[in-house]
C-alpha cells in the first residue's frame, strides 16, 4: 500500500544515489511554459534547439509571439516535431496569456492553484501534465506532475494499476506528501532520472537500480 512512509523511503532512495537534479531547465518561468508545451512527445535536446531558434530571433517573449503568424512560428520550432501542431498549441497558449491575463504570468499565478490549473485546462493542446509542469516549475505551486516516467516505475514496482488515471497517480503523492513545491520539483525530477537511467522501456537495468526491491521495503 502506497503510504507515507513508503514515498519518502522512495525519495531517500533515489535522493542518495543520484542528488539533486536542479530542475527544471529554463531561464525564466516563459521559457519553461515554452519548453513544457513544446517537451510533449519529444526529448529534451530537440526543445533546446527549438527555443534557441526563438532566442536568437528575439522572439521568446508572449507580445512577440503573439504577433507572429503561426505558419513563422511552425519553422522556428520545427526542430521539436510535430512543429505544426506545436505552433497551434503554442499560440493557443499565448492568445490566453496575452488577452486574459495582460501577458502576465504573475497574473496568472496569483490565482488559487485549482483555479489557475483549471483555467490552464481550457486552453486547446494542454493537458494535466503540460499545465502541471507550468503550475510546478514555471510558477512554484504545489502540485506533483506524472509523466510516463511515474506511471511506469509505479506499475513496475505494484504501486499502481494500469486503470488507474493521471489523477489517480497525482493523488497517491499529494495524498501522503507535505504540499511543497520544492519536494515535489525534486521528487518527479528524481523519478525522470530513475525512469531514463533503470527503469527504461526496454532492457530495465533492475538489478543496479536505487528502487531495487522498495516494495518490499517496508
Amino acid at each position: 500500500m502506497v503510504n507515507k512512509d513508503l514515498l519518502e523511503e522512495i525519495y531517500r532512495r533515489m535522493y542518495e544515489a543520484l542528488g539533486p537534479q536542479g530542475w527544471w531547465p529554463g531561464e525564466s518561468p516563459f521559457e519553461v511554459c515554452i519548453g513544457a508545451i513544446l517537451t510533449q512527445n519529444t526529448n529534451w535536446q530537440n526543445v533546446e534547439r527549438a527555443i534557441a531558434n526563438l532566442k536568437e530571433a528575439g522572439l521568446l517573449s508572449p507580445q512577440a509571439l503573439y504577433a507572429l503568424p503561426v505558419e513563422i512560428l511552425a519553422e522556428y520550432i520545427r526542430p521539436a516535431g510535430y512543429f505544426r501542431v506545436k505552433a497551434r498549441r503554442l499560440k493557443n497558449f499565448i492568445k490566453f496569456l496575452v488577452e486574459e491575463f495582460q501577458a502576465s504570468l504573475d497574473n496568472l499565478f496569483s490565482l488559487p492553484l485549482s483555479k489557475a490549473r483549471q483555467r490552464l485546462l481550457g486552453v486547446s493542446g494542454i493537458g494535466p501534465e503540460t499545465a502541471d509542469s507550468i503550475l510546478l516549475y514555471a510558477g512554484g505551486k504545489p502540485i506533483f506532475v506524472v509523466d510516463a516516467y511515474t506511471r511506469r516505475i509505479l506499475l513496475r514496482h505494484g504501486l499502481a494499476t494500469e486503470d488507474m488515471t493521471y489523477q489517480d497517480l497525482q493523488d497517491l503523492f499529494m495524498k501522503h506528501l507535505p504540499p511543497e513545491s520544492t519536494l515535489f520539483n525534486e521528487y518527479h525530477a528524481l523519478l525522470v532520472a530513475v525512469g531514463k537511467k533503470f527503469c527504461r522501456p526496454r532492457k530495465p537495468l533492475c538489478s543496479a537500480c536505487p528502487l531495487k526491491g522498495v516494495e518490499n521495503a517496508l
